[in-house]
């Protein structure tokens, strides 16, 4: 019997009559069960967090402080819980898990210090004859209950940097957890339960795309925040409303290696941006460009570097590339390749399917046009490029239509700097691959990478709105006979 896992409306867990049983993309096996939520569900979810804004809007800062760190220290304490059904549900490898629930014990932790500071601002207004006696203040609020949408290959930390925001700063929210990956974050429900957050506050429900397309356009959310393919964020985008969007899509993220780099942690490097969790990252490294006189030695080393990676059970420490998702990511990975060749791109190694596996892919020689270079294609492959010059490398990284983050190995400050004003990402990691993040960082993409920044003090931001208060000294003019108009 496998265990049950209740969806999170208004505090209390409940059942439907859409049963959905999660099974393991290692071994197909069933992981857990819970329930899909209907419109019904939906629109008690949604008033749920409406009714408890009302209340929580108002949550002195040290209350919402003391929630966040009771549920960070719950979640350290379910720690192996938490690692095992991520394992699980999500065919991570156990290595990658246990850094994700760290990570999101950190997320929830930064966000109980954000809290802290959400400051506001005292403006001088009297630089007219006319504003005398007058200063503002302006103080950040609260929006509103929030929807939430989040992705399978994060099943933790990508929702709680949903999450945790929003408790920090006073608003409710549903979050609609991804249908192939939605037990973690029904556990993470219980967690907060647990410590006491008000029913109403979080709301997690797994449901299919119609009923979440109604969370999409729901006018009581003040605040749609989604993190998924381009496709689906931008047509969310527009069925949205007049509501604010942050939006979080992926891309074809970029490396840049100069001529001076150091090579051995440079591919060091590729292998684990390219390869972590198949290649289903959203700052996975897919394409990578390389001064020509190196070229040869980089493309050799990285061939080298794929092909000793540990396929495997992602249960098993050893483990350092697990399944794909899903049989359907497995078959299209492998369309695309074979397109890719028949365009002339030459596959180094890999390239095969082993059922739901995926071999590490290093491929040269690619139409730029292709799937495997020009879209995300969220899978254990890397393109690569020989380049003149750095001047050349930039424009080739930047000739996408996605910039979310770019890696750059260089020596040379005036690259680091030119590389920092010239690539069109929202984030230019120098010595290092795109796939570098720490929560409480600025993250976000321009182009279709996306909408707005996550991280949780730009989270909170996008979470709150200033209202100006402007104050007149009355008593100022009349001391001084002033007149305003």
């Amino acid at each position: 019997m496998t265990t049950e896992y209740p969806i999170y409306i208004d505090g209390a867990f409940v059942k439907t009559g859409n049963e959905l049983t999660v099974t393991n993309p290692f071994d197909g096996g069933a992981v857990g069960t819970t329930w899909l939520a209907g419109p019904d569900d939906l629109d008690r979810a949604t008033h749920a967090a409406e009714v408890a804004f009302k209340s929580f809007g108002k949550t002195p800062v040290f209350e919402r402080v003391e929630l966040l760190k009771a549920l960070a220290a719950k979640l350290r304490e379910r720690r192996t819980d938490v690692i095992e059904i991520i394992v699980r549900e999500a065919g991570k490898p156990v290595g990658e898990a246990t850094t994700e629930v760290d990570r999101g014990v950190f997320t929830i932790e930064t966000a109980a210090e954000e809290a802290k500071r959400i400051q506001g601002d005292i403006i001088p207004l009297d630089l007219l004859p006319s504003s005398k006696g007058r200063f503002g203040i302006v103080r950040r609020f609260p929006i509103g209950p929030i929807a939430g949408i989040s992705p399978f290959n994060f099943p933790l930390n990508l929702a709680l940097h949903k999450v945790a925001p929003a408790i920090a700063s006073g608003n409710t929210i549903v979050l609609k957890p991804p249908t192939l990956a939605p037990l973690t974050m029904l556990l993470i429900a219980q967690l907060a339960d647990e410590v006491g957050v008000p029913k109403g506050v979080l709301n997690v429900l797994p449901m299919d795309r119609t009923t979440g397309d109604k969370l999409v356009a729901d006018d009581r959310f003040k605040l749609l925040s989604f993190t998924g393919s381009p496709d689906v964020g931008w047509d969310m985008k527009r069925r949205a409303g007049v509501k604010p969007v942050v939006l979080e899509l992926g891309g074809n993220a970029g490396v840049l290696v100069d001529d001076d780099a150091d090579l051995d942690f440079a591919v060091s490097r590729i292998r684990t941006g390219a390869f972590a969790y198949a290649g289903q990252v959203c700052i996975s490294v897919q394409r990578v460009f390389i001064h020509e006189s190196v070229y040869e030695t980089v493309r050799d080393r990285v061939v080298e570097a794929a092909s000793t990676l540990r396929m495997g059970d992602p249960a098993d420490s050893s483990t350092e590339l697990g399944p794909m998702i899903d049989d359907k990511a497995a078959a299209r990975t492998q369309s695309w390749i074979e397109q890719a060749a028949a365009e002339g791109a030459t596959v180094l190694t890999g390239g095969k399917a082993r059922e739901r596996f995926f071999e590490p892919t290093v491929i040269e020689n690619a139409n730029p046009k292709s799937f495997v270079c020009s879209r995300e294609a969220f899978a254990p492959l890397v393109t690569l490029f020989p380049v003149k010059s750095f001047s050349e490398g930039i424009a080739r990284l930047n000739d996408s239509e996605y910039g979310l983050q770019a890696g750059v190995f260089t020596n040379r400050l005036e690259n680091a700097l030119t590389a920092w004003e010239r690539i069109e990402a929202g984030g230019v990691i120098i010595n290092d691959v795109p796939t570098y993040r720490i929560d409480h960082m600025p993250y976000g993409g321009v182009k279709s990478s996306g909408l707005s920044r996550e991280g949780v003090r730009y989270a909170i931001e996008d979470m709150t709105e200033p209202r100006l208060m402007v104050i007149n000294r009355l008593e100022s003019q009349q001391l001084d006979g002033g007149d305003a108009a």
